[in-house]
């Protein structure tokens, strides 16, 4: 019996199509501009290509009928589409009671958005929430324009942002993971030699399977990179091990990095701009015996913040979970500032950091027309001890720095603890943890005198009499 091909099944072309270069863009190109983007900002500038214009956005803000904070959500959306270079047509609040699983607006709500989006000449639409691949899509066939939703628009800002290669991976990384299962397919078949019966053609891959093939590769080529990145990382806070640290933590556009200016007179980049600040940096904020006491500035936290992002920067956010006080900034001159130190100490309780020693700072004090009472801040700031000022005022923060120095002692303690030389774990651990004041040996082990945290000397005294039995 022999074989049959049915003909309407099997498609072939004569011409051959290359693999990197004739492919057809089965995710509308964004892979491309992704690539594209990093390659160029690694020209010098003179050899860089114009930036290309920038999109008429529509913006809408999704949030629930009982929302306490539309108008701040609102603002925050515009801010971080600004942010992203792009320009601003129109913009509406759309309260939402249920969400439609398939097209996520409904297609009359769509149909309705679209008509606005079109009047004001908008050739896209932004999204101020998380949309699954499937809802893009098919939102995308009701509306007729390209869709940004709230994650794309974080990952873009953060792209922009990036400087050090570290961060340009991170982000690369979270960007190709966000877009992977947005590719679409077109269905088309490509020349491929195959085996099989008869050694005949098969149908080839499509242009999806090719593009995520791509997409993979690159992926791995990343993440290859970060991880030498974050071991290179890791030796730099082993070095630091036997310094105090002292983190600055708050929601995006807190002033942190202005704060981290006047603290240590040092010349960081501190634009009103959201994720001006990517990359981790230290700085030495005193110089003391017994080690000098360090300051990190830190990436800024945003609600809903991309768990792609969350992935990627878990390194980043290591000098978070290692320091001796963090320092949680506040922009008390906003509005929602409430809403943004709820974001902060979720944030911190998901990244396993609520438990450390805490001073708050509520920044901005001069864009107040009228200052609140006292005991507003102590309620912000739950009685943990912290101070209101304005980070241009050299005297206020010279009183700052002192106040920092000062809670940084009333967080360590100073103990003399024996180990025997048998438990090395704990000896590795005392030198990761602690700062060793002395140590001086015998024949069976190590008296140390440590200065930590007393939750980490509690641990160490918990094992020693555990090994003693």
């Amino acid at each position: 019996m022999g074989l049959v091909v049915r003909k309407d099944t099997m498609k072939f072309y004569s011409k051959p199509i290359l693999e990197h270069n004739e492919v057809p863009l089965a995710d509308d190109g964004r892979l491309e501009k992704i690539i594209s983007r990093w390659k160029n900002r690694d020209l010098p500038k003179q050899k860089q290509t114009l930036a290309q214009p920038s999109n008429r956005c529509y913006v809408v803000s999704v949030v629930e009928p009982k929302d306490p904070h539309p108008n701040g959500k609102l603002t925050e959306i515009l801010g971080l589409v600004k942010a992203q270079g792009d320009q601003i047509n129109g913009h509406e609040i759309y309260y939402h009671s249920n969400i439609n699983s398939k097209t996520f607006l409904g297609k009359g709500i769509a149909s309705a958005i679209a008509s606005r989006a079109t009047e004001l000449e908008a050739n896209m639409l932004v999204l101020d929430a998380d949309l699954s691949p499937s809802q893009m899509r098919n939102l995308e066939n009701i509306i007729g324009l390209p869709i940004c939703d709230r994650e794309a628009v974080i990952l873009n800002v953060f792209l922009s942002h990036a400087k050090t290669q570290r961060s340009r991976n991170q982000v690369e990384i979270a960007q190709l993971e966000y877009l992977r299962p947005r590719i679409r397919g077109l269905g088309l078949n490509m020349d491929q030699q195959a085996g099989g019966i008869m050694r005949g053609r098969g149908p080839g891959e499509t242009a999806s399977e090719l593009m995520a093939r791509r997409l993979d590769k690159r992926l791995a080529q990343l993440q290859k990179s970060s991880k030498k990145l974050n071991q290179a990382g890791m030796c730099q806070r082993k070095k630091r091990a036997n310094c105090h640290r002292i983190a600055l933590v708050g929601y995006t556009n807190a002033g942190k990095t202005s704060l981290m200016n006047a603290l240590t007179d040092a010349d960081l980049s501190a634009r009103n701009m959201p994720f001006e600040t990517l990359d981790t940096t230290t700085r030495c904020l005193n110089q003391h015996q017994s080690g000098n006491i360090l300051l990190s500035d830190t990436v800024g936290f945003i609600r809903k913040l991309p768990e792609h992002l969350l992935a990627s920067f878990e390194s980043t956010l290591a000098e978070i979970k290692e320091t001796n006080l963090l320092v949680v900034v506040l922009d008390v001159s906003d509005p929602e500032k409430e809403l943004h130190l709820k974001t902060t100490e979720q944030l911190l309780v998901k990244f396993k950091a609520d438990d450390l020693p805490r001073f708050y700072v509520f920044n901005k004090l001069d864009k107040l027309s009228k200052l609140p009472p006292p005991e507003y801040f102590n309620n912000l700031s739950r009685n943990y001890p912290f101070m209101s000022l304005s980070c241009i005022d050299k005297k206020a923060v010279s009183e700052l720095k002192n106040k920092l120095l000062n809670q940084l002692k009333k967080e360590q303690q100073i103990v003399k603890v024996f180990v025997p030389y048998s438990a090395n774990q704990l000896i590795q651990k005392i030198y990761a943890k602690c700062h060793v004041i002395d140590t001086r040996s015998n024949h069976t082990g190590l008296n140390f005198i440590l200065e930590g945290q007393p939750k980490i000397l509690s641990q160490i005294k918990r094992s020693i009499k555990e090994i003693q039995g």
